[in-house]
């Protein structure tokens, strides 16, 4: 059988290798392994200058992952920045709010990961918590900066999260963003031990899952397996 072709959108920024530093389209290997690992095929999905291109470009997919990342841009919300919000990437803003659109109007299979939930949350018309140590009290997660940690989440044991993972988890995190006013559709599925919502997913699509940990990072493929057997099904 057919192995399915999975995309996973990517940075676009400034990279060494070898003489050359050059812009980039960048992801963490631990992606397209994962995806591997699991069964499927992963096809890596820079930025698009071209939006018109996206409804086209995830047809020819079975699947999608939208990947971790820089803080959304504050005013896609109707907020201004915080003080603690990174600058953000205007154009890998576009690009996968159009990418998300499309996969939700064609009904495809999508893991949103991290900056992926945020976004997905945006682009229902939600809105974020733009630093999460002031509205939690702790840093715990994400406690040292470039270097992922582990924290454990309750899982609403019906849902495709719970199905996969269980009802209890210890997953790797580092945000210090998160879910605020919940977009359209989404349903919370999993929460941190102060509240935070840590996935969601979203009612009436046939695989759409959003987690607000990664992964990626971790050894537990279970939802990169059901995102791939669900990609499996055409």
């Amino acid at each position: 059988m057919t192995r399915p072709l999975i995309g996973v959108t990517t940075y676009q920024d400034a990279a060494r290798w070898g003489v050359w530093v050059r812009e980039a389209a960048l992801l963490a290997v631990t992606y397209p392994r994962s995806v591997e690992r699991a069964g499927g095929v992963p096809v890596m999905l820079p930025p698009l200058a071209e939006l018109d291109a996206v409804p086209g470009l995830v047809a020819r997919l079975d699947a999608l992952v939208i990947a971790g990342g820089p803080d959304v841009d504050p005013s896609r919300y109707g907020a201004a920045p915080h003080e603690r919000t990174g600058v953000p990437n205007q154009a890998r803003d576009r690009y996968e709010s159009a990418v998300l659109r499309a996969v939700v109007e064609a009904d495809k299979p999508f893991l949103a990961v991290c900056r992926g939930m945020q976004l997905l949350n945006v682009v229902r018309g939600g809105t974020l918590i733009q630093h999460l140590p002031d509205e939690v009290g702790h840093e715990g997660h994400a406690p040292v900066v470039g270097r992922f940690s582990r924290h454990r989440v309750r899982i609403d044991p019906g849902s495709r999260t719970g199905r996969a993972m269980g009802e209890i988890a210890d997953v790797p995190t580092y945000h210090h963003q998160a879910i605020d006013r919940l977009g359209g559709g989404l349903v919370p599925v999993a929460w941190a031990g102060d509240k935070v919502i840590e996935a969601v997913e979203l009612e009436g699509h046939r695989f759409g899952v959003a987690v607000q940990w990664h992964p990626e990072e971790g050894e537990d493929l279970s939802l990169f397996e059901a995102l791939v057997a669900a990609g499996a099904e055409g």
